[in-house]
């Protein structure tokens, strides 16, 4: 019976910890990401854009674990090193997608804005960012379902999340941690894939 609640708060704790790390870590990045692919889709900046969108491309296919273990040379362990890692990670498609999405707005209704006199901060607003939601949502759930997967490397540099219930089960021979490590990590992907889904339907449908 003790053995049964010390895994069932160890597997609430853990589910605690994984969400924190996911959460703030997404946050962070969108918030940094989506400013930054503005920036880079005006027109004095679009050439250093499609520089950086090669770059981005390229980092993509660094395996997570090595940036992980970079950080931690650097940063050492813990928490804070697991959350700069993971929000670095996620800032390459949000950021990919949000260049993307502005630069692939048609010419000829940025144009039309401009003939009925507005402003280039209307034509973002009203024209290119509505227009590019899609194409941004896309990274923005691309970047969440990656750091849901992650995560679980978290464990590695003494983060905790999900990945602890897997390597412990490992560990002690108990399929039951194992098992609920990966089927936890599966269904918050899941449901934030779901939950991002409809907030870019309500976006979508607005505008």
């Amino acid at each position: 019976m003790a053995a049964r609640l010390l895994s069932y708060a160890q597997v609430l704790t853990s589910t605690r910890q994984h969400l924190i790390l996911v959460l703030v870590s997404s946050l962070l990045a969108i918030m940094a990401a989506v400013p930054l692919g503005i920036m880079i889709s005006r027109p004095q900046f679009r050439k250093a854009g499609f520089l950086i969108e090669n770059v981005i491309n390229v980092a993509q296919t660094i395996p997570s674990l090595a940036i992980l273990a970079l950080f931690m040379t650097i940063l050492g362990l813990g928490f804070n090193t697991a959350i700069f890692a993971l929000w670095c990670y996620s800032l390459l498609p949000i950021l990919r997608n949000t260049f993307a999405g502005i630069k692939n707005v048609p010419e000829g209704a940025i144009q039309a804005a401009k003939g009925m006199g507005m402003t280039p901060w209307h034509i973002l607003r009203r024209i290119e960012l509505p227009l590019a939601y899609p194409i941004v949502m896309a990274g923005i759930r691309t970047a969440v379902v990656i750091n849901v997967g992650t995560a679980t490397l978290a464990t590695f540099i003494s983060a905790g999340g999900l990945g602890e219930l897997i390597v412990t089960g490992i560990s002690v021979g108990r399929d039951s941690l194992i098992i609920a490590g990966a089927l936890l990590s599966a269904i918050m992907a899941i449901l934030f894939d779901h939950i991002l889904g409809q907030v870019e339907a309500v976006l979508t449908g607005n505008n």
